[in-house]
């Protein structure tokens, strides 16, 4: 009898501490994500790119940046340099549009449209959840993606995922997430046919309203080499936006 209790206590033990040390799922690691940056006010900020391109040189682009919080909706004005002040971009529901102030017309554009010409795209100023947009990639047996390695000195997770919708900057991505507070370190992004297309480092957050906010991050051109953005947030503020800043008229009167 006692020999029974004893098997039956080992194999307790042993399932409890396969569940304590068992890796997480990527699904459990995608909703952390979500879960510690999901804001849930609206949002203005001050947004300065410094764009870097090979045949360019280095040009920097001021924006303001408003989000309302009940749609996700969201309004990017340029202040500067004078060339492109008064452009902007607006997306209300499923409609996204391009501004241009010299012509005084809207264009349709898609999410992976770039900002100011810029490698950082209309998709890194939303907030759809990861969960929404990607699912977890598996090897050629069915297995999830996912490692524990070390990113520099910070002990991280690495996991892949593949798009399940068709409305997104990229297919498929990388990234490096930090194992104590789950925040992105960095993002790699890939075409349909595995070519690497972009590099993203998020290297400074700060935290409003108790949730994570990127304020400093460097988007990398894979595929046209030497290309780069800088992207710093500042003066963010989460006070309740007027419904009308999210409209054609109100972009448009701007640039009077």
């Amino acid at each position: 009898m006692k020999k029974i209790l004893l098997i039956i206590m080992l194999v307790f033990i042993t399932a409890a501490a396969e569940e304590i040390f068992a890796e997480p799922s990527v699904i459990d690691l995608m909703k952390k994500v979500e879960k510690i940056q999901e804001m849930t006010t609206d949002i203005r900020a001050k947004v300065e790119m410094t764009q870097q391109k090979v045949d360019q040189g280095i040009k920097k682009i001021d924006m303001i940046y408003y989000r309302r919080d009940s749609d996700d909706s969201f309004l990017i004005v340029m202040v500067a340099p004078e060339s492109d002040k008064g452009n902007g971009y607006l997306r209300v529901g499923e409609n996204f549009w391009m501004y241009r102030r010299n012509t005084r017309t809207f264009q349709h554009v898609n999410r992976d449209e770039n900002i100011g010409g810029s490698n950082a795209r209309a998709q890194d100023f939303e907030m759809r959840k990861l969960t929404e947009l990607y699912e977890p990639a598996k090897t050629k047996e069915g297995r999830e993606i996912i490692k524990e390695e070390m990113l520099g000195k910070i002990p991280v997770y690495r996991f892949e995922i593949t798009a399940k919708v068709t409305d997104v900057d990229y297919p498929k991505k990388t990234y490096w997430i930090r194992k104590d507070n789950y925040l992105p370190l960095k993002e790699l992004s890939y075409s349909l046919n595995d070519t690497l297309m972009g590099t993203a480092y998020y290297r400074k957050y700060t935290v409003i309203d108790g949730r994570y906010v990127a304020i400093e991050m460097l988007f990398i051109d894979e595929f046209e080499k030497g290309n780069k953005t800088l992207v710093e947030i500042s003066g963010i503020s989460t006070e309740k936006l007027n419904n009308y800043l999210f409209t054609k008229p109100y972009l448009e009167n701007l640039s009077k």
